[in-house]
């Protein structure tokens, strides 16, 4: 049986709640951690259409991108269009969870998703954000059994954690020297002789935020009255975290660049419309899932040929093209986020082991119902 709580802390290992923007609201919305789920829907947004079919098809959670409740309530009323929405999800015992803006700058997320639909290799984030800062601790304790207990009380600490990997560390053998006072109580040696000890010399790096558990940890767990270390702060690191992807493809000019993506993405009345010269040649292309005309300068400053986003605006646009930036493809704000939603249902069933059903909803969610050319 899996629970509602082990689905949550798999969506949240992939698209991490630390990464969502400030005002932002993800996570669960509703529903009981501990109730067990045999079956889950991922849409782009909750609406009637999506909670009908994940009423009717048995789910017993709703994973949207788009958070239900994005700004503050202090009511859920039936008798409100999303306190009806909320109130039908939890009389027919479906959760809802959100992830956005952190799916969206998660890795991969959004965006990698949307670059995959199109064929491009990404290289990197369009506005990347920092890597966890992080420090290293350099611990010397004497040889021998002590080195098992402080290493274990580090790791457990959080000390030592590099990818998928744990308990990791770099040890180099030395010789320690100290000469213990009046009033000291030393674990290895006496009061007024100079003592030589073989040390190991013990490195591990830790999450920033970890640094004061690690510390107490040491402490705790050296033999040492006064243990001797060092925390040093590490550089930032580039990450492939961050809003946006940039990547390559094979070159092409920009008619039948818009033409591949009105291909690999979902019909809308909305449709793909792409400003620029048609024969200007598209090679590297930015992409930004959802509304990305607060990422033009940072498309700009890429170097792209071409930028692939939804809902821009004609004044921006215009004064874009007119400053010589790519050229841009705006497309449907639903359908640029839409991939996301196989992307995570393949985390679910990767990490479940096929334990739980997974559907993706093909509803077209897009508030635009038709569209006309002249």
């Amino acid at each position: 049986m899996t629970t509602l709580a082990e689905i949550t802390a798999v969506l949240e290992a992939a698209y991490p709640p630390a990464l969502a923007e400030d005002w932002d609201a993800v996570g669960l919305v509703c529903g009981d951690p501990a109730e067990p789920v045999s079956s889950v829907l991922f849409a782009v947004d909750a609406v009637p259409e999506t909670v009908d079919e994940a009423i009717e098809t048995g789910a017993q959670l709703l994973v949207t991108h788009h958070p239900l409740l994005l700004r503050g309530v202090h009511g859920v009323g039936a008798d409100t269009p999303k306190g009806a929405l909320l109130h039908r999800l939890i009389r027919n015992g479906v959760g809802l969870y959100t992830a956005h803006t952190n799916a969206d700058s998660a890795d991969p997320g959004v965006n990698d998703a949307l670059a995959e639909a199109l064929g491009l290799t990404v290289t990197g984030p369009l506005r990347p954000k920092p890597a966890d800062p992080l420090d290293k601790i350099v611990a010397f304790v004497p040889t021998g059994a002590a080195i098992r207990a402080v290493h274990e009380a580090l790791s457990a600490a959080g000390a030592g954690e590099i990818g998928d990997y744990s308990h990791c560390s770099f040890a180099t053998a030395g010789t320690g020297q100290f000469l213990p006072h009046a009033g000291a109580n030393p674990a290895i040696g006496e009061v007024g002789r100079l003592e030589r000890v073989a040390e190991t010399r013990l490195e591990m790096v830790l999450p920033r935020h970890r640094r004061r558990a690690v510390v107490e940890a040491l402490r705790a767990s050296h033999p040492y009255e006064e243990p001797a270390f060092d925390v040093l702060e590490l550089a930032e690191l580039p990450s492939r975290r961050g809003l946006g992807r940039v990547g390559t493809i094979a070159p092409e000019p920009l008619s039948t660049f818009t033409s591949r993506v009105a291909a690999a993405l979902p019909e809308t009345a909305w449709g793909v419309r792409a400003a620029g010269d048609p024969d200007r040649v598209v090679e590297r292309v930015a992409v930004c899932g959802g509304a990305g005309d607060s990422a033009l300068s940072a498309a700009v400053a890429a170097g792209v040929d071409a930028y692939v986003t939804a809902d821009l605006r004609h004044h921006p646009a215009s004064e874009h093209l007119l400053a010589g930036g790519p050229a841009l493809v705006d497309v449907a704000h639903w359908a640029s986020e839409w991939p996301w939603c196989a992307q995570a249902a393949a985390v679910i069933d990767k990490e479940l082991g096929g334990s739980v059903d997974t559907r993706v909803s093909t509803i077209r969610t897009d508030p635009w119902t038709l569209g006309r050319n002249a």
